[in-house]
């Protein structure tokens, strides 16, 4: 494996049983990602771009093949490990947020720095801190289900980046939002990459993939093309 890669899969193959017939999600995944880059996975429903996504995020494993996570192999490591690591390097967005309801807006971001083994008082900064950053500050003691769509995203991605990962993987970040709440937190992921964050995304949607500067196409379990895209100006979060 490349250790100057963040995400690296070799020969990655994924097979799922359905009804007593085997289903290939992934025929052999050759892919890799390097530290800064902003990749957009895209393809119609079922060509396994959501299975890549939890391979790479150590949810799942392989049925053959090999995936990296900054340089370390997941293949053969044990649940324990698989979290440690995602602690250590992984920030997940999911489509429908995954919010601690019972919990307020600022605990939802302290809890996974806490579960890292942090300080609650330093993870309760670096919450704030973010919460400010993107702009649910005046939130902080809210319950999450008094906010809007938009704001529920931008509160997960708050969270995703509460142990400052190495990599953000999203999840059809903007399918349940509505336009003009899909395009705020495109944005908002536009700015954490011209700040340096790694982004992998999976979508469906062109528009959302147009955002990043790479796409990679899957289709039938495979990577079937990969398009660069050029640059686009977004002012860094500070």
């Amino acid at each position: 494996m490349d250790e100057d890669c963040v995400v690296e899969t070799r020969g990655l193959r994924k097979t799922f049983e359905s009804d007593g017939a085997p289903v290939r999600a992934l025929r052999g995944v050759d892919f890799t990602m390097r530290r800064g880059e902003f990749v957009a996975i895209m393809g119609p429903s079922g060509c396994g771009k959501s299975t890549l996504l939890n391979l790479v995020a150590g949810l799942d494993t392989p049925t053959d093949g090999e995936v990296a996570l900054a340089g370390e192999s997941l293949v053969g490591r044990s649940e324990d490990e698989l979290a440690v690591m995602r602690r250590r390097h992984i920030g997940i967005v999911f489509q429908f947020f995954n919010l601690l309801e019972g919990m307020t807006v600022l605990e939802n971001v302290t809890l996974p720095a806490v579960i890292a083994g942090a300080p609650r008082k330093r993870a309760e900064s670096r919450a704030r801190d973010l919460l400010d950053l993107l702009g649910l500050a005046e939130k902080a003691n809210d319950a999450p289900g008094v906010l809007s769509g938009g704001q529920r995203q931008r509160l997960a991605i708050a969270r995703a980046l509460a142990n400052e990962p190495t990599l953000v993987l999203a999840d059809e970040p903007t399918g349940a939002l509505d336009s003009e709440s899909g395009q705020e937190v495109l944005e908002l992921f536009r700015r954490l990459h011209a700040g340096g964050q790694t982004i992998l995304l999976v979508t469906h949607d062109d528009h959302v993939a147009a955002r990043s500067d790479r796409i990679v196409h899957m289709r039938d379990g495979r990577v079937d093309s990969h398009t660069d895209q050029p640059p686009l100006t977004a002012i860094p979060l500070p």
